[in-house]
């Protein structure tokens, strides 16, 4: 029994470097991704926290004079702010209570968005995004809440 063979012609130009490009992007793994993702906003923070740290006085000054965050006094604002752009973003590289760590940060971003800079969105866009996405989708794999999920999960197992 004889069968034709359809030989089709070797595709030319970019289709097969976007192909093998498109292939390769496909196999960066999705923890890879969450643990940047992680790691940036985290810093973003992480240096906001440092900077404020390094003259106090000025800090406070800035959430009187400036930043003027409604509601709480600057001498309370600025604490709070700090604590969080402290602790945050240590969970967030840790992968810790991660999505609860985003939280905080979110929040901050929306009040520095509405009242303080507003014209700095496509700064807080970014940011937003990347909380957003780890709210959503968690820390993955390369993550303590990872380990400590698989340890709950194997202990329920047994």
């Amino acid at each position: 029994m004889m069968t034709d063979t359809v030989h089709m012609p070797p595709q030319s130009g970019l289709v097969p470097h976007y192909q093998r490009l498109h292939g390769l992007a496909e196999r960066i793994p999705m923890s890879l991704l969450q643990l940047l993702a992680r790691a940036g906003i985290a810093v973003v923070f992480w240096r906001s926290a440092q900077t404020k740290l390094a003259n106090w006085d000025l800090t406070v000054a800035l959430f009187r004079d400036e930043y003027r965050v409604p509601v709480l006094p600057p001498e309370l604002a600025a604490p709070i702010a700090t604590a969080f752009e402290l602790a945050c973003p240590v969970l967030l590289v840790l992968g810790l209570a991660t999505r609860l760590a985003t939280l905080p940060l979110i929040g901050m971003t929306l009040v520095i968005q509405i009242f303080v800079y507003p014209t700095s969105w496509p700064d807080h866009l970014i940011w937003t995004a990347l909380l957003l996405s780890i709210l959503a989708r968690g820390p993955g794999a390369l993550s303590l809440d990872h380990g400590i999920a698989r340890l709950f999960a194997q202990g329920r197992s047994a």
